[in-house]
């Protein structure tokens, strides 16, 4: 009896030692990918960041809240904000692509301010997110204008996340 008991404890042992032998070869390698999927995290992490402090080049386009260029309500936008359609301008909202949201891997959200430079100071200018374009754009904003402005696009602009709050021709003459 004394022969089997010590005999089921070798087992064990045994079994222990391949389990944790099996466990280790096995284990070795997903931490490797591991440790490498943390190193890609950070390295994501480090380019939003970049596009936050040091801005991203857009084009910049312009629309009207009017049912032809929006849905059937063009006076809720879509994070809900209700605006005076003849009044739209004066907002200094945008519309940005679905790429630059935060949900969809952006670095932009709902409320966030945005300083616009490069449209040849003709609308260079802090602008608050307040909309989104449709899925077909990419790196694109649109201004929100009131209906009857002349269109107008910029090719080359760039766009910097900013806490600011100050007074629009402050800023234009501060770059």
């Amino acid at each position: 009896m004394k022969m089997y008991k010590e005999l089921v404890a070798l087992y064990i042992a045994l079994i222990t030692l391949a389990n944790g032998w099996v466990s280790t070869v096995f284990l070795e390698d997903k931490n490797e990918q591991l440790v490498e999927a943390r190193q890609q995290i950070i390295d994501l992490k480090k380019r939003l960041l970049m596009y936050e402090t040091e801005g991203m080049n857009v084009t910049v386009t312009m629309y009207e809240p009017v049912r032809y260029q929006t849905d059937s309500t063009p006076n809720i936008l879509a994070d809900g904000t209700r605006i005076r359609v003849h009044k739209a301008s004066e907002y200094r909202f945008i519309a940005v692509s679905r790429n630059l949201l935060k949900r969809h891997g952006g670095f932009l959200d709902y409320g966030d301010f945005i300083l616009l430079k490069g449209t040849n100071r003709k609308k260079d200018g802090v602008y608050q997110v307040r909309d989104t374009m449709n899925k077909r754009f990419v790196n694109r904003i649109d201004i929100l204008e009131s209906p009857g402005v002349r269109p107008y696009k910029f090719d080359k602009a760039s766009i910097v996340k900013t806490d600011l709050l100050v007074n629009n021709e402050i800023l234009i003459d501060t770059y």
